[in-house]
């Protein structure tokens, strides 16, 4: 029986073959030799073009977010207390306690209040947000 040849086969191009074929024919040949040029480095150059081509993309799509969220018309920042009635800025109903004095004071004045009768109140939602019960 006779033994296999150690050549591979590869069918032979020759001038009619299409482009294509002999590309491929080409490529793979060199392939072997020379794979980090011809694989790796095509490979990570995709990678960092494609996350530098999707960053702006990103961006884009954080920024339409942040436009919507900040979005508030004027009727609503009257009913949240935002404006005022004849549209200048500042929070209107229930400014936050200032402190007076200096902080040992103010330590104090929070170490006198009882912290062990407390009562768990639920907060009033939103109209359509979830409240978390089942």
């Amino acid at each position: 029986m006779p033994t296999f040849q150690s050549k591979t086969y590869r069918r032979a191009t020759t001038a009619s073959s299409p482009l294509g074929e002999r590309l491929g024919a080409f490529y793979r040949a060199r392939l072997a030799r020379h794979p980090f040029l011809l694989f790796g480095l095509p490979f990570i150059a995709i990678i960092v073009a494609g996350s530098f081509a999707l960053t702006p993309a990103t961006a884009v799509r954080y920024e339409r977010y942040d436009r919507k969220v900040k979005q508030l018309s004027q009727t609503e920042a009257m009913d949240l207390g935002l404006k005022g009635s004849d549209g200048e800025e500042g929070i209107k109903r229930n400014p936050r306690r200032r402190v007076v004095g200096d902080e040992k004071e103010e330590y104090y004045r929070l170490m006198a209040k009882d912290l062990d009768s407390w009562e768990q109140k639920r907060v009033q939602r939103f109209q359509g947000e979830p409240d978390g019960r089942l």
